[in-house]
């Protein structure tokens, strides 16, 4: 719409301009989204992705307007915790999505990297750092960091303490994967409930912990229960859509609005006809604004992306009697923590469930663990004669995907998928 393309360009001027002038501009522009996607949503999508980016949306721009309500976080930080004090936790990583909404993103990285900071790390940590060095983001009281999924985390967050005084928890979360391990964690988690009582001066009730896990187990099944469906059927969503699921799964889980919605979509898939196209699982991040990659994904019925393993921590049922071990087993068993055979497992095993026809891995710029892994997961691929295609980019800063390439690529990826199912379909045929 014109109107939003104008006031974007604005929002941007302002920031460059004067930026700490510019954030009451930007919580207008996503209070106004916000608005837009309850009562004008996106055409072509199911109801399910439009109440889904809805729901995210709403739950971003409520936060930000209140900066009592909300701590910061990345992207794995313990949001179950922190929702027992009545706070949000606002990840860096999406706040980074949400900014590069304003294109903003090349200004703040830009603005980072001018200050000292590594052209190496991760643009969605320099968005971030960018945007609160140059003054146009306002810090909240405090904040959380977990050691996984990469060593920028722990970098930025003390960055952060540095230079605007915003104190923060580090979970070292171990690679080991047994008792002394999760206890260790689980003793870290309990001290980290324990700082959030002192902080904000709310008493930390286990029973709220308790039964957001309850409701956490109750989500991930329906999860994964959508997950198989989406193997079956259509179901029209955008790039982006995937994004905000992942989101949700990482900021809302726990809650029952989620898990309502969640609900909400496996019934309504199974009204849309089954999916005849080729089933895509996605690895890592998704370049939600990378044009060929949306006009080959959005709402198609050629080929559809029916999962990605960022979306999910780990598939297990959490002991909701022991919330701080349960929580401290599902941190370790996370497929982004250890080494990269772990995760290469686990994604298969992903794909022993989903069975798709292809994997598409996305490796993301400044990332090293996604780029340095992503032989072992091909060779994994290879032993279940899974088909897949690594693509390099980058997940946020637009200048470092050259959409060229990636075009070049997918196109004759998807192409071979097309031409060895046509030979399979001849082999058939002869046989019969």
């Amino acid at each position: 719409m014109w109107v939003v393309d104008q006031y974007i360009d604005y929002v941007k001027e302002q920031t460059i301009a004067n930026p700490e002038q510019s954030w009451g501009k930007m919580l207008l522009g996503f209070q106004a989204n916000k608005l837009r996607t309850k009562i004008l949503p996106k055409k072509g999508l199911s109801k399910g992705y439009q109440k889904l980016e809805a729901m995210m949306m709403s739950f971003v721009a409520d936060a930000l307007c209140r900066p009592e309500s909300y701590v910061w976080g990345n992207i794995f930080a313990p949001c179950e915790i922190i929702r027992c004090f009545g706070l949000s936790t606002i990840s860096i990583e999406c706040l980074s999505c949400y900014l590069s909404g304003y294109h903003l993103e090349d200004h703040f990285i830009d603005y980072a990297q001018n200050t000292g900071i590594a052209p190496t790390l991760c643009s969605y940590h320099k968005t971030f750092v960018g945007a609160i060095d140059s003054g146009a983001v306002p810090v909240p009281e405090y904040a959380v960091t977990t050691s996984l999924s990469c060593d920028g985390n722990l970098n930025t967050f003390r960055y952060l303490e540095k230079k605007k005084g915003v104190p923060f928890t580090f979970l070292d979360v171990p690679y080991g994967d047994d008792k002394a391990s999760v206890e260790y964690l689980a003793g870290q988690l309990k001290e980290f409930a324990g700082e959030l009582e002192k902080r904000f001066g709310v008493r930390f009730e286990e029973e709220k912990l308790k039964e957001a896990l309850r409701i956490e187990n109750e989500t991930r099944k329906e999860l994964m229960h959508f997950f198989r469906l989406q193997s079956e059927y259509y179901y029209p969503g955008e790039l982006i859509s995937h994004l905000y699921m992942m989101m949700g799964m990482h900021l809302l889980i726990g809650t029952q609005e989620f898990l309502d919605l969640i609900r909400f979509m496996i019934d309504e898939i199974q009204t849309y006809p089954k999916f005849e196209g080729k089933k895509i699982l996605w690895v890592h991040l998704l370049p939600f604004y990378q044009e060929s990659l949306k006009q080959c994904f959005n709402t198609s019925k050629e080929y559809q992306i029916i999962a990605s393993d960022i979306i999910i921590d780990s598939v297990e049922e959490l002991d909701a009697e022991q919330p701080f071990h349960a929580l401290a087993k599902k941190i370790i068993h996370n497929m982004y923590n250890g080494s990269y055979s772990h995760k290469a497992q686990m994604v298969g095993h992903l794909a022993d469930t989903l069975h798709p026809d292809a994997v598409i891995q996305f490796c993301h710029w400044g990332c090293k663990q996604s780029s340095g892994g992503s032989v072992l997961l091909k060779e994994e691929m290879q032993k279940k004669g899974i088909p897949m295609l690594i693509l390099d980019g980058d997940g946020i800063d637009k200048r470092n995907s050259h959409d060229g390439q990636i075009k070049t690529r997918l196109e004759a990826f998807l192409e071979m998928l097309d031409v060895e199912e046509d030979s399979s379909e001849e082999r058939e045929e002869k046989t019969v």
